[in-house]
């Protein structure tokens, strides 16, 4: 039986693809999904002042991520969480599923072929390479 679920999610217009399959996947009750976003590392070359005060335009991304994500759990049918992570997408994706010992990872692709793949890279294939459990990848229609 899938007890836990992560749902990998990058905002695109692909998510909403990943969250309408997991609602078409019939849930158990003790089914528990986690939803993730992993946001790129900080530019580490960027110098900040001292002296300075920062501004808090880091932290719109993350709320604006949190928001969505938290739209996204309202409608979930089972008990949920939320995890906002910095890093490489695919190493901490894989990293999640550890932690929380998930049974199922569901995440999108975004259909790279090619030249644009070999240079761009694939979260999802990596995923599927490194993952500890299942991997259900959600194609573009």
């Amino acid at each position: 039986m899938i007890e836990t679920i992560l749902v990998a999610l990058d905002g695109s217009e692909l998510s909403e693809q990943v969250i309408e399959t997991i609602n078409s996947i019939q849930l158990g009750s003790g089914t528990k999904i986690i939803l993730s976003h992993v946001m790129p590392p900080p530019d580490a070359d960027v110098e900040w002042a001292a002296d300075r005060p920062h501004s808090n335009s880091e932290e719109l991304p993350y709320r604006h991520i949190e928001k969505q994500l938290q739209s996204y759990q309202a409608n979930l049918p089972c008990q949920s969480e939320l995890e906002i992570v910095t890093g490489d997408p695919a190493e901490e994706i894989v990293r999640l599923a550890n932690i929380y010992r998930a049974d199922l990872i569901v995440i999108g692709s975004r259909g790279l072929t090619g030249l644009k793949r070999i240079l761009q890279g694939s979260v999802s294939s990596q995923v599927v390479a490194d993952a500890p459990c299942s991997v259900l990848v959600v194609k573009p229609k």
